[in-house]
């Protein structure tokens, strides 16, 4: 039961941290939708709308939403991106 709290914590820390990004990305018609959260704490996120497709989303991954989400949940080993 601890487990599963711990995971619904984690989760909730990096919806937090999503939704502090979200604004900047859908203001340039993107987005980004939270996947899923591994045991080893990767979290999974797919890129919407304009974000999908641009060339620079490698770089809003790694620059844009894994820098908020390291800073807000440290816990979180890495991020990717899924189809």
């Amino acid at each position: 039961m601890a487990e599963a709290t711990e995971k619904q914590e984690l989760r909730e820390k990096v919806e937090a941290a999503l939704a502090k990004v979200r604004p900047s990305l859908e203001a340039d018609g993107g987005g980004v939708e939270l996947v899923d959260i591994t045991d080893d704490k990767v979290v999974e996120v797919r890129l919407q709308g304009a974000c999908k497709g641009c060339p620079m989303s490698q770089m809003t991954l790694a620059m844009g939403i894994g820098r908020v989400l390291r800073q807000e949940v440290p816990e979180v080993t890495d991020l990717r991106a899924v189809d």
